[in-house]
């Protein structure tokens, strides 16, 4: 354990500590085992979480944990899975909401509560792209329904390696020696600047590489703060969160790996059943709209 780490169990566990304080079934025993759980299961492997329950079970022998109420976040994460998900401009998909898939959602939110920079992490067809944005639209809707712990969601996604590192933070013209905004520069100074309380998050969806990654530190630590080359330093707000999408962090250095959350995704946790079910789910709504147009089908 590093101090990062610990410092975002303490902060799980204030948070646990102020919610249910005034629950006779939480003392602070199960606080703090609940706060070591929803910090660190979301990074194991399959593997690997039988050994840090045999571990936590030497820790804190006999004790059991109530089960977590999460309101209506499950169901509404349900709702939005079943009506389909927009991962992009003009892509829906309708998701199974399996105990699995769901699990990892709620890790993501629980990583949320208590990061404001992390990390999805796994191979194609894991649920990284479905459970970031199953989790936002489900907040939305909690929050339009009137609820007062959830807020609306928005999610700002660039591709960080689609363009070079001047281009994603800034840099000076070579001639004018005038300073030209990156895309994180402006979508992170408008997010920071915007005075609602709405939450935003700003998803990299690429491969990691130490020549961009790297910049993010004073970011991703407790300052908070993007220093750009201009001279210009943006402070986040406690609405911002940063968000990375990638399949490995090989590239990564210790030292970044440390200032973030991890949210480990396998596909064996999904399954390829999933992918034939949303799929065949599909076609009937594929039909409906090519019967709607009075074609009797492509000719061959």
């Amino acid at each position: 354990y590093g101090m990062r780490a610990v410092n975002s169990i303490l902060v799980a566990a204030g948070n646990l500590r102020e919610e249910l304080s005034e629950d006779p079934q939480w003392d602070e025993t199960k606080i703090v085992l609940r706060a070591i759980n929803d910090v660190n299961l979301a990074k194991f492997t399959v593997q690997d979480l039988p050994l840090f329950e045999g571990i936590t079970n030497d820790l804190f022998p006999g004790i059991e944990l109530p089960e977590s109420d999460y309101g209506e976040l499950i169901s509404a994460i349900e709702e939005c899975c079943n009506r389909g998900v927009t991962v992009a401009p003009n892509r829906v998909f309708k998701l199974e909401p399996r105990p699995a898939f769901l699990r990892k959602v709620i890790e993501l939110y629980e990583m949320v509560c208590v990061r404001h920079g992390l990390c999805v992490v796994g191979e194609t067809f894991s649920g990284k792209t479905a459970s970031i944005h199953a989790l936002a639209e489900a907040m939305t809707l909690l929050s339009e329904r009137g609820s007062s712990f959830m807020k609306k969601t928005k999610i700002f996604t660039m591709n960080p390696k689609s363009v070079t590192s001047g281009e994603l933070y800034g840099s000076f013209d070579e001639n004018t020696h005038e300073w030209k905004d990156g895309i994180l520069a402006v979508i992170y100074r408008d997010a920071a600047k915007d005075p609602s309380t709405d939450r935003k998050w700003l998803l990299f969806d690429g491969p990691v590489d130490a020549i961009w990654i790297e910049n993010m530190n004073t970011v991703l630590d407790d300052n908070r703060k993007l220093c750009l080359m201009s001279g210009e330093i943006i402070k986040m707000t406690e609405s911002m969160t940063m968000m990375f999408e990638t399949e490995d962090l090989e590239q990564a250095s210790p030292a970044t790996v440390s200032r973030l959350g991890i949210v480990f995704t396998e596909s064996k946790n999904i399954g390829w059943h999933v992918l034939r079910k949303t799929w065949i789910d599909g076609l009937s709504d594929r039909f409906a709209a090519f019967s709607s147009t009075g074609s009797n089908g492509p000719k061959v």
